[in-house]
């Protein structure tokens, strides 16, 4: 009988914690900072108003997670994928969430400005903004960068992995330092800086280069957003931040959402990737040269790669080791969550899909973290950082 009335006690305090964790889950507003979904899956051609059965999110899996602010990114590659040119890209993407919004309006209304976030929220709406991913999108054009702000841009990352000819990207800086003719912030680079902060675009600075990132720093009036990076500390790659930007970055008043990528939260993953890419991988994938056509190449590396990664992802609970480690750092109103979906090949186990954002706000309160400080970092923060830079 005492075993059977323990039993009945621990189901209850589970239940009554689920339950609690639930309610908290909805009562937040939940924010990511970045999702590449116009650029790996509308320009596809997929309708994102229906549940797909590829990627990581659609309007009805942002539903199901309770997420209630998505920063869309607009991206383009280091080549431009029309002929017109990079800011031809970023039109193309923009357009097709203008469209996307006004067709799902009930469900869904894109946001300019402090006011129409709120807006939103208040109506249960999902709501969109515009974040571009990348400096070299405004063509070294102020004309160009002022468009992208008229079109709803309201972050604007200040490079990619490719550096423009006024600020240097992570990877020139760590990985093709010979290739840069300057390093970090040219005095055009400043000038866009101080621009941002005067039209209300929020300075982000994910994927640029240390030199680039003290330099903006020290350039800006309003707080940053790193809006999809990860800790340096726990997995060192070029694209994570170290302890000194941290501290810089809560000196600001900014805030650095983690990024889900597998490579960026786990060493032994990024490892065994750096291996199968620059090693055995592409013995392997050079040994198919000669025998099958590119498509065949590509279905079996592909299905090779996941073969072997696919067991090294990463859990849920090392994604929230990298918030941990901010708010131990620094404190909690400095962390948020830039997943990166669809712009991701190995998403962390538990974290597969936008469904599982409450599942962050579980693993939160089972490390004891208060009600008010998952608040913060489920979107608290980066709302912050938004009403301090929007108009």
């Amino acid at each position: 009988m005492k075993f059977i009335l323990f039993s009945y006690l621990c189901f209850s305090s589970f239940f009554s914690i689920a339950q609690s964790t639930t309610k908290l889950h909805k009562k937040a507003i939940v924010v990511d900072t970045h999702n590449d979904i116009l650029s790996s899956s509308v320009l596809d051609g997929l309708d994102i108003s229906k549940r797909l059965n590829t990627g990581h999110s659609d309007l009805v899996r942002w539903k199901e997670g309770g997420l209630d602010v998505q920063f869309f990114s607009v991206w383009t590659d280091k080549t431009p994928r029309n002929k017109d040119g990079f800011f031809h890209d970023a039109m193309q993407e923009i357009d097709s969430l203008e469209i996307i919004s006004l067709r799902n309006y009930d469900k869904m209304t894109l946001a300019t400005n402090w006011k129409e976030v709120k807006r939103g929220i208040r109506k249960d709406k999902l709501v969109a903004l515009i974040g571009v991913e990348g400096g070299h999108m405004i063509e070294d054009d102020l004309d160009k960068f002022q468009q992208l702000y008229d079109h709803g841009m309201r972050y604007m990352t200040l490079t990619w992995n490719n550096s423009t000819s006024w600020a240097s990207s992570a990877m020139d800086e760590t990985q093709r330092p010979d290739s840069l003719k300057h390093k970090g912030l040219t005095d055009k680079g400043k000038e866009i800086v101080k621009r941002m902060n005067e039209l209300g675009v929020i300075v982000d600075l994910s994927h640029v280069g240390e030199q680039t990132f003290y330099d903006a720093i020290n350039t800006t009036t309003k707080p940053v957003m790193l809006s999809h990076s990860s800790v340096w500390n726990i997995c060192p790659v070029f694209r994570n931040v170290k302890d000194d930007q941290i501290k810089a970055v809560a000196k600001n008043g900014g805030v650095i959402c983690i990024n889900f990528y597998a490579g960026f939260i786990d060493s032994n993953f990024a490892n065994k990737h750096l291996w199968l890419t620059q090693n055995e991988g592409k013995k392997f994938r050079d040994s198919l040269q000669t025998k099958y056509d590119a498509a065949k190449i590509n279905q079996i590396w592909g299905e090779t790669f996941k073969k072997e990664l696919d067991p090294l992802r990463p859990t849920l609970s090392q994604v929230v080791d990298h918030i941990d480690y901010i708010v131990k750092l620094v404190g909690d109103d400095y962390v948020g969550i830039g997943s990166d979906y669809d712009g991701i090949d190995f998403a962390p186990k538990g974290l597969d899909d936008a469904t599982t954002y409450p599942k962050i706000t579980e693993e939160l309160k089972r490390r004891g973290y208060s009600d008010t400080s998952i608040k913060k970092i489920l979107g608290g923060n980066v709302l912050r950082v938004m009403k301090a830079n929007f108009k």
